[in-house]
């Protein structure tokens, strides 16, 4: 059994703007993912795709640390792709999926999928009850910071 959620979103941002979130380093992830407190490089490639970053996640006292392999990179003016995949406490392996496209020079469509695959027996019927509220929370967390921030630049 596999679980996957898909969300679109319009964010009135630039395509740059918004692909740094997912492709820069702590501070830049951070900003959308703020659990996320380390986001180390183990193994970097020359075409991304291969890559590998060590990530720890906290939520409440609880810290979990696990290996990010980007599968897949696409960087081009008008279209991006990320996608990574990591094992979670040795139970799921979670595949994320960041899509942007360029609508205009301040709009940009992201699409998030996520994936979640249970490795062991005893976590499937935990999937049947999961909701779609994680990938709804994080896409407006992202469109949020991201317009906020546009909108501090025009400011300044």
């Amino acid at each position: 059994m596999v679980k996957t959620w898909k969300q679109d979103v319009v964010i009135q941002a630039p395509i740059e703007q918004v692909s740094h979130y997912f492709e820069g380093g702590l501070a830049e992830r951070q900003k959308i993912m703020p659990n996320v407190t380390k986001h180390e490089p183990v193994a970097v490639t020359e075409k991304t795709v291969g890559s590998v970053y060590r990530q720890a996640y906290q939520k409440g006292n609880r810290t979990e640390e696990y290996d990010v392999h980007i599968t897949e990179y696409y960087n081009s003016c008008e279209n991006k792709r990320l996608e990574e995949k990591y094992i979670l406490g040795g139970i799921f392996e979670i595949t994320t999926r960041y899509e942007l496209e360029k609508l205009d020079e301040s709009k940009v469509q992201m699409t998030y999928t996520m994936t979640n695959k249970p490795l062991k027996w005893y976590v499937k019927p935990f999937l049947f009850f999961a909701s779609h509220k994680v990938v709804d929370t994080f896409v407006k967390v992202v469109k949020t910071v991201a317009e906020q921030e546009t909108a501090a630049e025009r400011i300044n």
